[in-house]
């Protein structure tokens, strides 16, 4: 097959120079709220084409990819003992969940993944969305997961504001978001 970024033969959907060179992580650090932290790994701009695979089939080796690159790194090297909660990680009509395939990368010694416990009860779009639709349609996100100290994991940050009522859903069930970590901030 070729490498979706340059085209050239590879046995990876992105071949190992691209993920070399175009996706080393550039980690960056963005207030959501209290003392709660969104780590991210790329700029939106930076992957934006390969983020917009979600919507489709292939889009699960690209989100593995990127997981391995970014999340799989940090989880390595954190020492860190937590739950990993993913934000809504429904099975989309595209066969998979994006943000359960981030939360496996962080899978370690000390992070141990929790599927199906922070779900939105309404299906709402933001892509394209601007802050107002945003703040007029919560998702209303419910936390059924682990008490104690979690990890909140989703693809991109853009208002921050699905972040911030994953952090408020979980807090007020007895859980200790401690950071959240995605792969691209969409913050100009």
């Amino acid at each position: 097959m070729r490498c979706l970024v340059c085209q050239r033969w590879s046995q990876s959907h992105i071949c190992k120079r691209c993920q070399e060179t175009l996706l080393r992580p550039t980690p960056q650090k963005r207030h959501i709220v209290e003392d709660f932290y969104a780590y991210s790994f790329y700029g939106y701009e930076e992957i934006e084409e390969l983020l917009l695979t979600k919507h489709t089939y292939i889009g699960s080796f690209i989100y593995h990819i990127l997981a391995k690159n970014s999340f799989g790194f940090f989880a390595r090297h954190l020492g860190l003992e937590a739950f990993v909660i993913p934000v809504d990680d429904r099975i989309k009509k595209h066969g998979y969940a994006h943000t359960a395939i981030l939360a496996r990368a962080l899978k370690s010694k000390g992070l141990r993944p929790c599927y199906n416990t922070l779900w939105a009860r309404n299906e709402v779009h933001y892509a394209g969305k601007p802050l107002r639709y945003r703040l007029s349609h919560p998702r209303g996100l419910e936390y059924r997961g682990p008490k104690g100290d979690i990890l909140i994991v989703d693809d991109i940050v853009t208002t921050g504001l699905t972040l911030k009522e994953a952090y408020y859903a979980a807090k007020t069930k007895g859980a200790s978001p401690i950071a959240a970590l995605v792969l691209a901030d969409a913050r100009n």
